[in-house]
């Protein structure tokens, strides 16, 4: 490898198979215009390889940087901005570090050769269905159109979420409250009522028994035990539906409740019709598209079956037969769903009717959202009441014990 220095450029010979890739590089030509000539500014390699690694170090939450620049960057383009203009109009001056050092490094990339697609996938931030269908785009020469297609399949993807997040706050909300108040009491005031009640000479119902037992028992290691009980229901929580090994149990949980299932299953199927629909409409490959939405959604049962899909129709199988073929897609899809895809495979127009589909069933997740605290509402009131009630037998039983034994 040849080396030649100036005052502010290193010009560098490589061999025409050599793995290097420079950051920021000019190919120019010598005399004998041999190729591998390239120059590279060494203080901006310095620079974006500095900015790389510190994106990777922080490599999380990421989301709302993402959808920001993909909006922003279809209304530009939209209006007839150039990338690298459109870029840059989007960089911040002050603030947003994260967003800034993510624009920069898309810029250098794509001033060094790079496609667009290649520099979103080199940041390892970016989802790979997205960069799928930003490639597209660009080889299309349709990059605008298709960034609005993303930022439609982006805030139909949101909207999916935030409607099962919010229809699951308010029973969370109140079982959480029910749970403090009701280990507040039993901290607080059960060793008070073990107390008094210990001081009388009567028989205690049963139930009085084990609600002052447990009453003494946290009067003497309730320092220990609620903040025990409390980091045990945290770490429970997380590994039933955020810890990757196990997270499958709280699936599994979450899709077999009543009403509950329902809401995640349709938000689901309603997700797989728009984002696939999108994808082929785009004019992703099938396969493509498959490995693409397996790849991002988390329900292991559904990405199971996104699998099964892409593999069989590699091997020439229609979806008819994938249909018939596996065991438990009448869990995952309505029958009437099946034969609306199978028709539309048949027809030649699959993209629309899975994007019809997405439709549908987006109305349907409106109206089951309304319909679940409806139905969660009087199931919450009667745990409460359950607790409230159990509570108040075990004091009053032993009041009506002593005021009989007094007058007897």
């Amino acid at each position: 490898m040849a080396i030649k220095k100036n005052k502010k450029d290193l010009t560098v010979k490589l061999p025409s198979n050599s793995p290097v890739v420079p950051v920021k590089a000019i190919q120019v030509e010598s005399k004998k215009k041999t190729k591998g000539e390239l120059i590279i500014a060494k203080s901006v390699y310095a620079g974006n390889n500095r900015r790389r690694l510190l994106i990777k170090t922080f490599n999380f939450g990421w989301r709302d940087q993402r959808e920001g620049l993909m909006e922003n960057l279809a209304l530009l383009l939209t209006a007839g901005m150039d990338l690298l203009g459109a870029l840059e109009a989007i960089r911040p001056d002050r603030g947003f570090w994260r967003l800034n050092f993510l624009i920069r490094i898309l810029q250098e990339d794509i001033e060094s050769g790079f496609a667009f697609w290649q520099a979103l996938e080199r940041t390892k931030i970016f989802r790979a269905q997205d960069i799928s269908l930003i490639k597209i785009g660009e080889q299309t020469g349709k990059l605008d159109e298709t960034l609005k297609m993303l930022v439609l399949q982006q805030q139909k993807e949101r909207d999916f979420s935030s409607k099962v997040k919010s229809a699951m706050a308010y029973p969370a909300f109140v079982l959480s409250v029910t749970f403090a108040v009701g280990l507040g009491i039993a901290w607080f005031i059960l060793p008070r009522l073990a107390t008094v009640f210990a001081s009388l000479s009567i028989e205690l119902p049963l139930i009085t028994q084990i609600l002052i037992n447990f009453g003494k028992f946290l009067g003497t290691y309730g320092n220990t035990v609620v903040p025990a009980i409390i980091v045990a229901f945290v770490v429970l929580f997380y590994l039933l539906f955020f810890f990757p090994g196990t997270k499958i149990i709280g699936q599994f949980l979450s899709l077999h409740t009543p009403a509950v299932g329902k809401l995640i299953k349709q938000s689901e199927v309603a997700r797989f019709g728009y984002v696939l629909g999108t994808l082929l409409s785009s004019g992703m490959p099938v396969l493509e598209a498959l490995k693409s939405l397996s790849q991002s959604t988390e329900l292991r049962s559904y990405r199971k079956f996104y699998r099964y899909l892409e593999k069989n129709l590699e091997e020439g199988a229609s979806l008819k037969d994938c249909f018939l073929s596996y065991r438990t897609v009448s869990g995952l899809f309505p029958k009437s769903l099946q034969q609306l895809l199978i028709a539309g495979e048949q027809s030649g127009s699959l993209s629309n009717a899975l994007i019809k589909i997405g439709e549908m069933y987006e109305d349907k997740i409106e109206i089951t959202t309304k319909n679940l605290a409806i139905i969660l509402e009087p199931l919450l009131l009667f745990i409460v009441w359950l607790g409230v009630l159990a509570v108040a037998v075990a004091v009053i039983l032993p009041i009506y014990s002593l005021v009989g034994s007094l007058n007897n």
